[in-house]
């Protein structure tokens, strides 16, 4: 079964204007009418690192989740963040930021490689104790810009480390849009085939023409679980290319169900949920 992870946490939070609270909740409120998996709603960090996330509470508060089948992810880059989103029940995941990069470790949490391995430790004897999962993304894991060092090998470190602390979900992200296809299929059939009780996921950044070859070699090599925002917004700014964006989920769901892949969505749900994505980031038509 495939799992589709919707963005829109990633696809706002480098945005310089402030999305207006009652806009985001609008927007994501949407988009839990269309049958995703998860929705990465928000985050818990500091306001002075993400001011676009500082409302989180609030959006959190404003959100109908009666109806929806979609799980809550937000993500948290250290124990106080953590903390903070135990107090919320609704919330089902924490995702942790950890970089195989020790550069772009300490440039997005402020802390080093081991610091960051210590925090995620805790946070997931704390998630086992309160009724949630962590959800690692092993950031700069298709290799970074900065010269660190990267290998499929140094991957596989990563994820040893992660499964003895009985971790069981980990997305291998291509924060700044490096992976070739070849890559990409062999990254992920080496860690399926090694960690099998482990779910892997895929949180690409990619420009538009290479979405469905990037989503098809994540398919080959065994992934199941796909991030992705509306229209392909967000993404990182060091990749240095805004045409390097969030995979583009209309994009993938295409690919997906080319593939024979049935996804159990809202089809008229997700139109109007682009239209939205329209006016939110305005964009044209």
């Amino acid at each position: 079964m495939i799992k589709l992870v919707e963005c829109p946490r990633d696809a706002m939070q480098g945005l310089p204007d402030f999305i207006d609270t009652a806009i985001k909740a609008a927007y994501i409120n949407q988009l839990l009418e269309i049958g995703f998996d998860t929705v990465d709603f928000g985050s818990f960090v500091s306001p002075k690192a993400i001011p676009q996330m500082r409302d989180t509470e609030e959006v959190l508060s404003l959100l109908d989740l009666h109806k929806s089948k979609s799980k809550l992810l937000a993500i948290v880059a250290n124990l106080r963040g953590a903390e903070d989103a135990f107090h919320f029940p609704e919330i089902d995941y924490l995702g942790f930021p950890l970089s195989v990069s020790e550069t772009f470790q300490q440039r997005n949490t402020n802390a080093s490689i081991a610091q960051a391995l210590e925090t995620v430790e805790t946070i997931q004897n704390l998630c086992q104790t309160k009724g949630k999962e962590i959800v690692v993304y092993l950031s700069m894991g298709f290799g970074n810009p900065y010269g660190d060092p990267y290998s499929p090998e140094l991957i596989a470190e990563f994820v040893k480390k992660l499964d003895d602390l009985e971790v069981k979900i980990i997305s291998l992200s291509d924060t700044v849009g490096v992976a070739d296809n070849k890559l990409i299929k062999e990254l992920f059939q080496v860690q399926v085939d090694t960690f099998p009780e482990i779910e892997f996921g895929a949180h690409l950044h990619s420009r538009p023409e290479s979405i469905s070859d990037k989503v098809k070699a994540a398919l080959e090599g065994g992934c199941k679980r796909f991030d992705g925002a509306l229209k392909g917004f967000g993404g990182c700014p060091m990749a240095k290319d805004e045409l390097v964006g969030n995979m583009d989920t209309e994009i993938m769901i295409d690919t997906l169900e080319s593939q024979g892949y049935q996804l159990d969505l809202n089809k008229s749900e997700l139109k109007e949920a682009v239209k939205l994505a329209n006016y939110v980031f305005q964009s044209p038509l």
